[in-house]
């Protein structure tokens, strides 16, 4: 036993001090814990794509449930608010994988997200660091099992790339086929951005991904109507597919063309006209290309992928070669004739194509090219791409492009 005397003072005190600790632990931990900020909702035919945003990066835990099939996401430092909350109400009725969200707070620094599912799925759970408008982001992607996925050739891909395996078929020197061809022609369409990725944003709120993709399925129509083409899309809704998986669906499916369609934007609102562009393996022809191409590569760090540093493994050799100096200038060709036709519908940018170091078109073996139908950022060219008349009128102008560009290779094939 202690023979020091009782002092009330001093217990006051220890009191005190133990109070202003704990408050101070308290006051830490509440600095710490993280904000939602927001929830997305990204269903699709591919793959339904869920992100929590966060004001700071938060740890997670998932496993899965059955009967009924569920996903439970269990995320830490995180509280409860109105926006978790209203999750259940983002859930639309056609969404493949999706049946229900609710969200809980599970423990005192948990919060429970559980998605009632409509089919068995395999999830990809991960995180993203903050970039451009995105504060921190957990990215709950839900893909298909079973027979649906066997029937896709996207899905398989996408989930190579996620593990960093996707390969690539061998570069192949490929003839340009005549129109009058046993084989159909196979064009690939690419709508740029989707998903968690908006694109360009024009002044009235517009998105670059939602004006593409209709100029896309407009054209799809009419190579279709046409007896010896086929046409496919990268992405057929408003789903986020990584460059990457854009170019080797095209090779996967033994594309002849590839066509990336999109709506431009630049610091200057006054910047207008249509734009077509190559790719280039000795640097962007003019600065305005290099800041287009820099901004187009983009497009998988703000749509989000797992692994960010995946490499073009299949141009590794390939890039200066032959086959893609072939390419290249097949695809300056096709650029130019795609140009001229839309010469008609809307003033030209410049009147030549340009190059740059797009990665969407870096396939060596097939002729690609992207075409900046306007630009969003432009307001008068913004009310433009969101009218169904120039949709439209732009999807024939490629078309007729394309037309010329194999009726050519037609001609020379007779000489």
């Amino acid at each position: 036993m202690s023979d020091t005397p009782f002092d009330p003072n001093r217990r006051r005190l220890l009191n005190l001090a133990a109070a202003t600790l704990i408050l101070s632990v308290s006051r830490v931990s509440q600095a710490a814990e993280s904000q939602l900020v927001a929830v997305r909702v990204w269903p699709s035919s591919t793959y339904t794509r869920v992100t929590l945003e966060t004001s700071a990066a938060v740890q997670f835990k998932t496993f899965t449930l059955a009967n009924p099939d569920r996903l439970v996401v269990d995320l830490q430092g995180l509280s409860l608010n109105s926006i978790l909350k209203d999750i259940g109400n983002q859930i639309n009725a056609t969404d493949p994988f999706i049946k229900s969200a609710r969200a809980g707070q599970f423990s005192p620094d948990t919060v429970r997200l559980v998605l009632e599912l409509k089919t068995p799925i395999k999830p990809q759970v991960f995180t993203l660091a903050p970039i451009a408008d995105f504060k921190n982001r957990l990215v709950v992607d839900l893909y298909p099992t079973g027979a649906a996925a066997q029937d896709d050739p996207l899905l398989g891909l996408l989930e190579d790339y996620n593990k960093g395996t996707m390969t690539q078929p061998e570069v192949r020197t490929r003839s340009k086929p005549a129109p009058s061809s046993t084989r159909p022609i196979v064009i690939m369409l690419d709508p740029g951005h989707g998903g968690e990725d908006p694109g360009a944003t024009g002044p009235a709120g517009n998105h670059e991904k939602n004006v593409v993709i209709k100029i896309a399925h407009l054209l799809k129509t009419l190579i279709e109507a046409d007896g010896n083409m086929k046409a496919y899309m990268t992405r057929e809704d408003d789903v986020f597919i990584p460059l990457g998986v854009r170019v080797a669906k095209a090779r996967k499916l033994n594309a002849d063309l590839f066509i990336s369609i999109h709506a431009d934007a630049f610091p200057n609102p006054s910047a207008n006209g249509t734009s077509v562009f190559a790719l280039s393996d000795k640097g962007a022809t003019s600065t305005a290309a290099r800041y287009l191409a820099q901004s187009q590569n983009a497009a998988d760090l703000i749509g989000g992928v797992k692994i960010a540093n995946t490499r073009d493994k299949y141009l590794a050799n390939t890039l200066f070669d032959l086959t893609q100096t072939a390419t290249i200038n097949d695809s300056l060709k096709l650029g130019r004739l795609v140009l001229n036709q839309a010469g008609a519908l809307n003033r030209l940018h410049r009147g030549k194509v340009e190059q740059a170091g797009f990665a969407v078109l870096k396939a060596p073996d097939i002729p690609s090219i992207l075409v900046e139908t306007a630009f969003i950022s432009n307001p008068d060219e913004e009310q433009r791409l969101i009218s169904s008349d120039f949709q439209q009128k732009m999807a024939q102008a490629i078309f007729d492009g394309i037309k010329v560009y194999f009726a050519q290779g037609a001609a020379l094939a007779r000489v």
